[in-house]
């Protein structure tokens, strides 16, 4: 299989939800899981858990089985990473989407993190930490300029309402830990439950998959139809992907037949499970203990920044700004 039919196989896989709900027939999708687990938040939790535990139990199979046949590489990001490869070129997929910008304390986790992922990938591509973002809301992706230009006219006079949403509806996330598979890797989080000195669920009652349900609709009324690639339940910010397969090729390049090394390979994935260790015991409750966790892996959405409406060329955190939401 080449890089290329590797790395669709592995797109593919990333919008296939492991959490047991299904949206089918469902007008806004998010509402599926909300009701499947009636509005608790310890449930939601625990699908979102559920999904990332699953996926990354099958990536790591994956990545250490004797037929594996080597990383998935980003075409596109490599000819935008070095222009030499195709001078000129630019990425033709336009999008138009709503981010949440990560505050401080989580960029610096996240650059601790990328340093450690060096060690062992020192040729891994990293997302700049101004660049950083999670995906609230993919309206749609892959369009060429003038469509994206045109969703634009018609969102522009909604966006101050949408992007300055979360002020009045905030909602915390939780447990980071690292999500990954053959092309790229990322930190996820889960929707709060309760967690923190003298908190209760209640207190969570509004999730961040409320919230993406929100967005959702809010974009509805606003008149634009949505057309997100996935609604799998997943919080997670992209943190670096493969642009060469040199650094886990037995012969240490990334030449049309190099192979993977399975060695190479296994160490890669023991230091993936070692910075989850790490991520862990450091930022998550103790035990059954849920006031017993330290809150700089906590993230607010909405805290320092509102939500980022972005459009244009944005895969690798380019693209420009609507409108930026008010933060608290």
């Amino acid at each position: 299989m080449s890089s290329s039919e590797q790395g669709k196989e592995e797109t593919a896989n990333i919008f296939v939800d492991l959490s047991g709900v299904s949206s089918t027939g469902y007008d806004n999708p998010y509402d599926a899981l909300i009701e499947a687990c009636q509005g608790d938040p310890a449930q939601i939790q625990a699908r979102y858990e559920a999904h990332r535990r699953a996926r990354n139990e099958q990536q790591r199979l994956k990545l250490l089985d004797p037929g594996f046949t080597g990383v998935s590489l980003d075409p596109i990001l490599q000819r935008v990473h070095d222009p030499s490869i195709e001078p000129g070129y630019v990425d033709p997929r336009n999008c138009l989407v709503f981010w949440a910008r990560p505050p401080k304390r989580i960029r610096h986790l996240i650059g601790d993190v990328q340093q450690k992922l060096l060690s062992i990938a020192p040729h891994l591509w990293l997302m700049p930490l101004d660049c950083l973002h999670m995906t609230t809301l993919e309206v749609t992706h892959s369009r060429s300029a003038e469509e994206i230009a045109e969703l634009v006219r018609i969102l522009r006079p909604y966006a101050s309402d949408i992007t300055d949403y979360i002020y009045d509806h905030r909602a915390r996330l939780i447990k980071p830990i690292l999500s990954y598979d053959s092309s790229a890797i990322a930190l996820s989080f889960l929707p709060a439950a309760g967690e923190g000195h003298g908190r209760s669920s209640g207190e969570d009652h509004y999730t961040y998959h409320h919230l993406r349900r929100d967005m959702y609709d809010l974009c509805c009324k606003a008149g634009v139809v949505v057309d997100s690639r996935y609604v799998v339940p997943s919080s997670h910010l992209t943190i670096g992907r493969f642009v060469t397969s040199k650094d886990m090729a037995t012969d240490g390049t990334d030449k049309e037949h190099s192979q993977p090394d399975p060695e190479k390979m296994k160490k890669w994935v023991e230091k993936l499970e070692e910075i989850n260790h790490w991520l862990r015991d450091e930022y998550w409750p103790e035990g059954d203990d849920p006031s017993s966790y330290d809150t700089e892996g906590e993230w607010k959405v909405g805290e320092e920044k509102g939500l980022d409406c972005r459009f244009g060329t944005l895969w690798y955190g380019g693209g420009e700004t609507l409108r930026l939401g008010k933060g608290y």
